[in-house]
């Protein structure tokens, strides 16, 4: 069902570079340094369910596929949070089934790559999942799930996996981390500090966020230098468990420097509840800057993704919760939305920030000149809904000629979808070498050079970048 040339150039000797190319790095470990599977999956090492479970349900490019054409998320098990609607469906093996019956709809995508290499790399099955053979390929999957090398441990150990990272709020006692810390696994999970909730005053349960924090913490989150330390004390305690980053998911790239009182009464605005949308947008500028200040103190490295309107169907949102798949791409500005901030720390080579985006228009006009040009930045790879082949290709055309090679950090798969990760990183690993051959191939750099680099991006550059 793969074929060995898969995303590879099509023009025979251009192919023949790539190969080599690709075969110097295929094996490489598998680096995840930002990504938001289970860590409790680690933690419990207890089998998956079963393939509803492990590939349907928790995957949102999958069923907001489905959705797209009139699948009710009921029907893929999803319950819904306000208790209305329809009944939802507890058999797994109809989601799978209806899941069968619709996979035509994945037809080019990168989601029908990730699904078909897992099949035949982690499960041997070599046919193409369709409603004939639905019922024949749950059993198959269902019965390697039992076994115990398919449980979560063994499958890190049997993909390469040297490191990766889960993404936690602040307010989360990381009780699975300390369970995989204390079991003596060798497996290096480690949590990655998404402080949203207690950021982005417009984030649900803002203010009852601030006082949990308070509580977790013992410091007062009623004044802006409490609610500082606050965060700060946070900051420590996830680095006791191998933080190496922070991540920042805001609407824009907006930054901003105020002076202390008037950072002072924008933060008593927006603790008591009163804050405008304005308001709301200018703290998060702000907290951004602060983050930045903290990482130059405890060594942190700032991920920057703006530019999603998340939640965007508001009746999703409301029937079954966030983050539910209905997540849209907005234009973001760049250049002097993060100028109050670089003004300020972008020239400090001992700080790491990397901007990621949902606007590709920005690449070669914004990001690959900033990047190009302070210290302190660097490129995140294609993101999200370029996380794709053709986008991957694009981010390479867009910013190498400005920011070149090493003023990117590599890939990272950012997933909640644990057995795509090789499949992500292989994607990536092609489109890669594929690149580098064409540059070979037109006699811009030789062999060895793009050997040198496909390693980097493949292994050298996300262990630089993101301390691991």
């Amino acid at each position: 069902m793969l074929h060995p040339d898969r995303l590879l150039p099509s023009e025979p000797g251009v192919r023949s570079i790539a190969r080599r190319l690709y075969e110097s790095v295929a094996a490489l470990p598998i680096v995840s340094p930002h990504g938001h599977t289970d860590p409790r999956w680690y933690a419990e090492n207890e089998p998956f369910p079963n393939p509803a479970a492990l590939f349907v349900t928790p995957d949102h490019y999958l069923f907001r596929m489905l959705y797209s054409q009139g699948v009710p998320l009921e029907a893929l098990g999803i319950p819904r949070r306000d208790g209305g609607g329809g009944s939802v469906e507890t058999d797994p093996r109809k989601v799978w089934r209806l899941f069968a019956r619709h996979y035509y709809l994945f037809r080019g995508t990168p989601s029908r790559m990730w699904f078909d290499h897992a099949l035949e790399q982690v499960f041997g099955i070599e046919e193409r999942l369709s409603e004939r053979n639905a019922d024949a390929l749950y059993d198959r999957i269902e019965a390697a799930l039992r076994r115990p090398e398919f449980r979560p441990r063994a499958l890190f150990e049997r993909f390469n996996i040297e490191a990766i990272a889960t993404t936690e709020s602040p307010l989360d006692p990381l009780k699975h981390h300390a369970r995989i810390r204390d079991s003596g696994w060798g497996g290096r999970v480690v949590t990655a500090f998404r402080p949203d909730p207690v950021v982005d005053p417009e984030f649900p349960g803002f203010t009852e966020n601030l006082d949990k924090l308070g509580e977790i913490t013992g410091e007062d989150t009623g004044s802006w230098e409490g609610y500082l330390a606050a965060l700060a004390n946070r900051r420590a305690y996830f680095k006791s468990f191998g933080a190496t980053s922070t991540d920042h998911g805001h609407p824009s790239a907006a930054t901003a420097d105020l002076p202390r009182d008037e950072a002072r009464a924008l933060f008593a605005a927006v603790r008591r509840g009163t804050a405008s949308s304005a308001d709301a947008e200018l703290f998060r500028a702000q907290m951004l800057t602060e983050m930045a200040r903290m990482s130059l103190d405890d060594g942190l490295v700032m991920q920057i993704h703006p530019g999603s309107l998340r939640n965007h169907n508001g009746v999703i949102e409301e029937r079954f919760g966030r983050d539910m798949g209905a997540d849209i791409p907005m234009g973001t500005e760049y250049t002097k939305a993060l100028r109050p901030l670089l003004r300020r720390f972008g020239n400090e080579t001992a700080l790491t920030i990397i901007l990621f985006t949902l606007d590709e228009t920005s690449y070669s006009r914004e990001l690959a000149p900033l990047a190009g040009h302070y210290p302190a930045l660097r490129l995140g790879p294609s993101w999200w809904f370029y996380d794709s082949p053709e986008g991957m290709r694009r981010f390479r055309e867009m910013t190498t000629e400005t920011a070149g090679f090493y003023n990117t950090v590599g890939f990272n798969d950012d997933t909640r979808a644990f057995l795509s990760i090789p499949a992500r990183h292989d994607m990536a690993r092609r489109i890669d070498c594929g690149f580098l051959a064409r540059l070979v191939a037109e006699h811009r750099l030789d062999e060895d050079e793009a050997q040198e680099v496909a390693h980097d991006l493949a292994y050298r550059l996300v262990k630089q970048a993101y301390k691991l």
